[in-house]
């Protein structure tokens, strides 16, 4: 690891062995939770933006804008859509990696003084 990234993890459970899939055939799945957070952030971003009262009950702990949101938006349609399809109908463009920036600066900036 210390050639790849620089980094010497202090045993195999901090490092080749942190994941399930390192250690699985599963290895591939990996692009997955790529896509996941790029599809979460333009959802949670456009859903804010047609209900901001999204973001006051969820610091409350509560759900319910929310997942009114994903039902009438994402859940009700189930498999009728591609992905790409879904994903420009309910945001109104196609995936990108502009929100998952904007969440990642945010939540991050600060945290590892990246300003």
């Amino acid at each position: 690891m210390r050639e790849l990234i620089g980094i010497t993890p202090p045993n195999d459970k901090e490092g080749c062995l942190q994941d399930v899939h390192w250690s699985r055939p599963g290895f591939g799945y990996f692009p997955t939770y790529a896509l996941g957070n790029l599809y979460g952030a333009q959802f949670f971003e456009t859903a804010v933006s047609q209900n901001p009262a999204i973001l006051d009950e969820l610091a409350q702990g509560k759900t319910t804008a929310l997942l009114a949101w994903l039902r009438e938006n994402i859940h009700q349609h189930g498999k009728k859509f591609t992905p790409g399809e879904l994903v420009q109908r309910v945001t109104g463009r196609p995936l990108d990696h502009q929100a998952f920036m904007r969440y990642a600066r945010a939540k991050f900036s600060d945290l590892y003084a990246l300003n």
